[in-house]
């Protein structure tokens, strides 16, 4: 038992409640259980209840025993004292205020079903589960499931434009400095995530846009950034690119200390990231103004359009310096774009939306849906449970799903949680 189960109890009111009483034998009825605070301070707001024929309007704080009052401190904190009703589970002592006056209390044991009961520990009875649900999973109504991936999808979108807005702030509202972070982050994929977004921090934006007219400048800058120049000679366009470099850092004062130098280990030639700066370095010197077309873009042929772009052409028969391989252009594939979209576009214009107070949740929901489901381990494991749309809404809403609620154990926020167990 958690006071989370709690919560949901007295928010969708799941006691009997008839002749409702307090643990003085006041009696109580409910007129607004209150609005449910999620932050610090009692548990529900603007709650409204009768006890002993006194209307009562207040917060309303919920715990497993009243004695947790004390365990928590709340008689210290002012907040606590427009305290209207103490909902506790098992009642094991008198709670006061700061002023000494008594909350009246309401104590839950024996008034809820003993079937909603048994369903919520049956729900939490074993933590080694994937997901605590697997076994209902798949017979959770399709409109429930719908309906919930449907509200996730832009909750992640939401929660992606907190970081993404906290980040322009740090760029003094550069979009397109921001545009580079992001895209540079997303290029280096799961594995070199931090690294790539480490080079692009030690780029100032101004020395980008002076050397994006150049690209043969532009491409020694990221390679020589992410530490891929320092080894002896190799061949002569490894040394042109490093002493490129040297005379970059010399000129623009920067260096690349503190940059986490890329990983090639246990990946694909194709995502080394050698490949991939180089294909950044492309499309930054062919797209100047990158971020304006990206946001008159708006259909999923437009995106591969503007990324539709290939590394130069040493790297048509090398996959690193010095090492020679079979002709082949390295052209961004549409799965690596639409990775892309999912994680850099999609994200970055919603929340340019919200910072100029416009709504394009339609847009985006229809971009997205365009989009083919993401293929990753988490998606994998949830298609074992059931079918979905193949999109890119359900795959992300998916991951929020999973990252969110089931590895938090945050089954009383899910609405499918929440529908397990109405079925009692």
């Amino acid at each position: 038992m958690n006071e989370d189960f709690l919560h949901y109890v007295w928010k969708f009111q799941k006691f009997t409640s008839t002749q409702l009483q307090t643990v003085d034998r006041d009696p109580i009825q409910i007129l607004e259980v209150g609005q449910h605070n999620l932050d610090a301070g009692p548990d529900f707001f603007f709650g409204k209840v009768v006890i002993g024929g006194q209307v009562w309007v207040g917060t309303i704080e919920i715990h497993l025993q009243s004695s947790h009052w004390y365990g928590h401190q709340h008689e210290k904190d002012p907040r606590y004292d427009s305290v209207v009703l103490h909902v506790v589970w098992e009642h094991d002592m008198d709670i006061k205020r700061s002023d000494e006056t008594i909350i009246p209390t309401l104590a839950l044991k024996g008034l809820v079903s003993v079937q909603i009961v048994n369903k919520y520990r049956k729900l939490f009875s074993n933590e080694h589960r994937w997901i605590q649900c697997e076994a209902e999973f798949p017979e959770v109504d399709s409109f429930v499931v719908g309906n919930w991936l449907d509200r996730l999808f832009f909750e992640r979108l939401e929660n992606k434009s907190e970081s993404i807005l906290k980040q322009l702030a740090e760029c003094k509202t550069n979009w397109e400095a921001l545009l580079f972070d992001r895209l540079c982050k997303n290029f280096g994929l799961k594995v070199n995530a931090a690294s790539f977004e480490s080079i692009s921090a030690s780029i100032p934006h101004r020395v980008l846009r002076k050397v994006q007219r150049n690209f043969t400048e532009l491409e020694a800058l990221l390679l020589g950034q992410a530490g891929l120049l320092e080894a002896d000679y190799v061949d002569p366009y490894q040394q042109e690119l490093k002493e490129k470099h040297l005379f970059l850092c010399a000129k623009f004062g920067i260096s690349n200390q503190g940059v986490a130098v890329p990983k090639f280990f246990r990946l694909r030639p194709p995502n080394f990231p050698s490949i991939r700066l180089a294909q950044l370095a492309a499309l930054f010197y062919k797209r100047p103004s990158l971020f304006s077309e990206l946001l008159e873009a708006s259909s999923l042929t437009e995106y591969y359009e503007l990324f539709d772009v290939c590394a130069s052409s040493y790297w048509d028969t090398h996959y690193n310096f010095g090492v020679v391989s079979k002709n082949r252009r390295k052209r961004l594939s549409k799965p690596f774009v639409d990775l892309l979209v999912i994680n850099t576009v999609l994200p970055l214009k919603h929340s340019h939306a919200v910072f100029h107070g416009k709504d394009t949740s339609e847009e985006l929901l229809q971009l997205a849906q365009s989009l083919p489901m993401e293929s990753n381990r988490v998606v994998h494991r949830f298609l074992k449970f059931r079918s979905f749309e193949n999109n890119a809404t359900v795959s992300q809403s998916l991951l929020q799903l999973k990252q969110h609620y089931c590895d938090r154990y945050r089954c009383l926020h899910c609405a499918i949680g929440n529908a397990l167990l109405k079925q009692t």
